[in-house]
């Protein structure tokens, strides 16, 4: 097994989870792993943000000791829909740490949706919780105190973005110094073929319409610029400890090869399997033992051809910018999302066009004064100064 952030596995007949984001797709999809194997999980916690609906379902279904909601509104309403018995019920970034953070729960799952999830996670890493990595911006925006926490308290970190779940498992039984290099997978989102001329006219309506995955809003619209992958070259880099340089990233519109890592042989180990991320989910939660994620089995003769291309940085310079920050580094990636995410939630308000999402993300990298961050408070101010003045840039 390799060494990358994972530490030896404590076995458990039950597992019990907390879920950050409980009500976004990925939350969604865990619960429905934990729903096949209600022997070998438990849902201990949930947070959410937006949904208290579905909350409130998913509270009577699983039956968490803790919760946690956006706010004190959120809350109030929660405990109106679910009556006297209910759990106990917190609210904002400290509700959401506390779920990750309470007494026992085995391994958080990740997945609140981009840097808001940093500070819940590092809570976590803090309290000794094993970690099932989606909120890839954890790493992005503070990658080096994220990973020295990981190894000061002897936690395991699991990925959970199909990419790096798919690189992780081809690592197994192999050494890092055999790496040639890892080559990370892109579908090319809903603009592949789209002529460039077209790219700034399109709405948040054809963005959204992503040709493999179901995800939620954000992250289509990163996929849509290439984005996502930059983001996740960025984690792979703190993940599997490897220089941009030995990071490489290939477009394949079918989605069956996941990633892929090649060796100083000229072997490539590739993990292959339908889209749908309920398998890196169920490998994350379940490992060092896989079981059934519900996904329906690969049938290669029905797919017939796979395919792959290089990407077009031109078209979709967002790739482009991400390695750029990695190289960089200091508090450039912190920046470069915290941009990524103003410009994306401007651009489905239709404030901003589809191809002003990288160019305000690269003015605001340009803007920067960039420093090397000693503490989670300096990795948060760079992403508060990157937030307004990227606000600005939208106007």
């Amino acid at each position: 097994m390799p060494e990358f952030h994972v530490s030896q596995q404590r076995c458990n007949t039950m597992k019990s989870l907390a879920i950050l984001g409980s009500t976004g797709s990925i939350g969604v999809s865990t619960l429905d792993v934990v729903r096949q194997h209600p022997e070998r999980f438990r849902i201990t916690g949930l947070a959410e943000g937006h949904d208290v609906d579905l909350l409130a379902e998913q509270i009577m279904e699983f039956r968490p000791r803790i919760v946690s909601v956006r706010d004190e509104a959120a809350a109030d309403r929660l405990c109106q829909k679910l009556g006297e018995e209910r759990p106990e019920i917190l609210w904002g970034i400290d509700g959401a740490a506390s779920v990750g953070a309470a007494e026992g729960v085995d391994m958080v799952v990740s997945a609140i949706v981009g840097a808001a999830g940093l500070v819940p996670t590092v809570s976590a890493i803090k309290a000794g919780k094993d970690i099932a990595l989606a909120n890839k911006e954890t790493l992005v925006v503070a990658g080096r105190l994220v990973s020295d926490l990981v190894r000061e308290h002897n936690v395991t970190l699991l990925p959970v973005d199909s990419e790096h779940s798919a690189v992780f498992q081809s690592l197994v039984g192999h050494r890092k110094e055999d790496i040639e290099r890892i080559i990370l997978t892109a579908s090319g989102g809903p603009f592949r073929q789209t002529p460039a001329e077209e790219l700034q006219s399109v709405g948040p309506e054809r963005a959204l319409k992503h040709p493999q995955w179901s995800m939620g809003a954000k992250i289509t619209i990163d996929s849509a610029t290439l984005m996502n992958k930059g983001l996740e070259v960025i984690e792979a880099h703190w993940l599997f400890d490897m220089p941009a340089e030995k990071i490489g990233v290939v477009v394949h519109p079918q989605s069956i090869i996941h990633s892929m890592v090649e060796y100083v042989d000229g072997c490539v180990m590739a993990q292959l399997g339908a889209p749908d991320m309920r398998a890196p989910i169920a490998y994350a939660v379940a490992w060092p033992e896989r079981c059934e994620s519900g996904i329906r089995k690969l049938d290669l003769t029905e797919i017939g051809t796979l395919t792959f291309e290089e990407p077009d940085t031109d078209r979709f310079p967002a790739l482009r910018l991400a390695f750029d920050a990695l190289k960089a580094g200091r508090t450039f990636p912190a920046v470069l999302n915290a941009a990524n995410e103003i410009a994306v939630a401007a651009f489905l308000d239709r404030k901003i066009g589809f191809a002003d999402i990288s160019a305000i993300v690269d003015k605001t990298m340009q803007a920067h004064d960039a420093y090397d961050p000693s503490s989670l408070e300096e990795y948060l101010e760079a992403d508060r100064w990157a937030r307004t003045a990227a606000v600005e840039m939208t106007k």
